[in-house]
């Protein structure tokens, strides 16, 4: 039988780059190349798409890039050649079945690379281009989600422009601590918990650097739940995992070395509770618009209310990340989960 041809695209012009380096090496070893013929698509932090011939553990260490191991290539616009065009000395087509973005955040996981695999008639793993792009808006996503009766935290938007006076007046209902959040970026980047209003300025200064609009949320007394789901129609939904932390964020550095918080699966709550968890977050996948995959986050509170966070479209895939772990929970090894999401990208 004729292997797929699959381009899994890595790195970006991101904030994310390192942890799609993660993502994709874990994706990249677990792939069946019985099944699979693998093409490996770097994105250098700059935008350079090439194409890359080098070893896989290259990657997560950040040194794949080099003039030996690299073709530059961009994806084809026209719809009749399905693929990569390589510049060599002749451009050169590559045909390809289905492209694989291990993309996180700006520019991967926001509808963007969505569009153009779209417009190339190309088909892919993920959400589409308009769900990609309501998941990574805050501000839309928890107002489209609220709209159908979805508890949300109360949220606030402001961009570059807004005088600071005029956010004080905004958020003036919100007690402290509460938290500062650039509008489109993930794994916590530019992220403040504010506890006191002399700290504002600063915590507003560092989401402006991520992004030109920002959202002020209240602080929601309890702690984070999460959900794995993939499928189109049919839905899987794995076991719902529960964050510890005794810091005041679930940054970066913790989510990624786990240093002081802990991943906790399953969430320490009844297994009725947990079933009330899976529910909101199969509602919120459907809203949204959700395809193949996605993980929906939210707040477990001390009054059992369950409370709307944010949904990622491209979550961690390592072989430690929560994603494929509370999959896991329920029967799924990775390689399963990797030819179930290839097989839902191509019927999208």
């Amino acid at each position: 039988m004729k292997k797929l041809r699959i381009a899994c695209f890595f790195g970006g012009c991101s904030p994310e780059y390192e942890v799609s380096l993660m993502s994709a090496t874990a994706i990249l070893k677990n792939l069946n190349q019985e099944k699979y013929e693998i093409l490996m698509v770097g994105i250098t932090r700059e935008g350079d798409f090439y194409l890359y011939n080098g070893d896989i553990d290259k990657i997560e260490n950040d040194t794949w890039f080099n003039l030996k191991n690299c073709k530059k290539v961009t994806i084809s616009t026209n719809r009749s050649n399905h693929g990569l065009i390589v510049f060599e000395d002749k451009l050169k087509i590559i045909p390809i079945d289905l492209a694989f973005p291990i993309l996180h955040g700006k520019n991967g996981e926001d509808g963007t690379i969505q569009g153009l695999l779209e417009l190339a008639k190309i088909p892919y793993v993920g959400c589409d281009l308009s769900s990609s792009l309501l998941c990574m808006d805050k501000y839309l996503a928890h107002l489209i989600v609220s709209s159908k009766g979805i508890l949300t935290p109360i949220t606030y938007l402001f961009s570059k422009t807004t005088p600071y006076e005029n956010i004080l007046q905004t958020i003036k209902d919100l007690n402290y601590p509460l938290f500062v959040k650039p509008l489109k970026a993930g794994s916590s980047f530019g992220i403040t918990k504010v506890k006191k209003e002399e700290d504002l300025k600063r915590a507003i200064a560092e989401a402006f650097f991520y992004d030109d609009k920002i959202v002020i949320e209240e602080n929601i007394v309890g702690f984070e739940v999460g959900c794995a789901i993939f499928g189109n129609e049919d839905l899987t939904i794995g076991e719902v995992d529960e964050i510890y932390i005794e810091t005041d964020l679930f940054d970066y550095l913790e989510k990624y070395n786990l240093k002081t918080s802990k991943i906790i699966l399953p969430a320490r709550i009844s297994e009725e509770e947990r079933e009330r968890i899976k529910q909101e977050a199969l509602k919120i996948y459907k809203i949204l618009g959700c395809k193949n995959l996605a993980r929906v986050d939210m707040f477990y509170t001390p009054n059992k209310e369950i409370i709307f966070n944010e949904v990622n479209t491209m979550p961690g895939f390592t072989a430690h990340s929560r994603y494929p772990n509370m999959l896991k929970e329920v029967g799924y090894d990775f390689s399963t989960i990797l030819d179930k999401l290839i097989a839902l990208g191509l019927d999208s």
